[in-house]
């Protein structure tokens, strides 16, 4: 992450009005994870929000898999490329779920990979374990969808992993800011967000 979000703080700070005490991160859906990445390692970042917050991004596929199997479920993804018994599995998964449709088919797009196999496994790298979230030292915003279709559990995940000062911030689907990412509901979760920034970097 440092070869985006240092050359963006480089770029920021020689910029008339920007006051290098104030510069914040903004990570959006899969942002929920590579906004703290870049956080835990560009320390000019004076405030972070993950929203909504992401530990690790292949858990989500895991998830539909039984526990017992993730271990051989892993070890199929990261097999030599070739036909595999897992790239059935894939396709099924798709049909029986528009959720996993959608991920598999958007995934492979974005990761600009021939097949969902390949991009699972290119999936697997991006988390904040290992110490990574550890490293983070600015204030933390973590957003959490209560009907969150993609990352749940992923919030509290990333949250108990933080050793920074932390807000963890839950939008229910009560005051119609349950979906992923508060979608349908942003000037609800951008005034809280923007209310917690003021708060966060106000002039001492």
């Amino acid at each position: 992450m440092g070869k985006v979000a240092t050359p963006v703080v480089d770029y920021a700070l020689k910029q008339t009005g920007v006051d290098p005490s104030r510069i914040a991160l903004l990570g959006t859906s899969m942002g929920g994870e590579l906004a703290p990445r870049a956080a835990a390692f560009e320390h000019r970042i004076a405030a972070c929000i993950a929203n909504d917050g992401l530990y690790d991004f292949a858990a989500a596929f895991l998830s539909m898999i039984p526990p017992a199997q993730h271990e051989s479920f892993v070890a199929m993804i990261n097999a030599p490329a070739g036909p595999s018994p897992l790239d059935a599995i894939l396709t099924g998964m798709a049909k029986a779920s528009p959720v996993a449709g959608w991920s598999f088919a958007n995934g492979t797009w974005a990761f600009g990979v021939a097949s969902p196999r390949e991009f699972l496994r290119k999936a697997l790298d991006y988390n904040l374990r290992d110490g990574v979230a550890e490293k983070i030292r600015c204030p933390a915003l973590v957003g959490d969808a209560e009907g969150d279709l993609f990352f749940k559990g992923q919030a509290d995940e990333l949250f108990n992993h933080l050793t920074c000062k932390k807000t963890l911030l839950r939008f229910t689907e009560a005051e119609g800011a349950g979906a992923h990412c508060q979608m349908g509901a942003g000037r609800l979760a951008f005034a809280r967000m923007f209310d917690w920034l003021d708060e966060t970097l106000a002039p001492s």
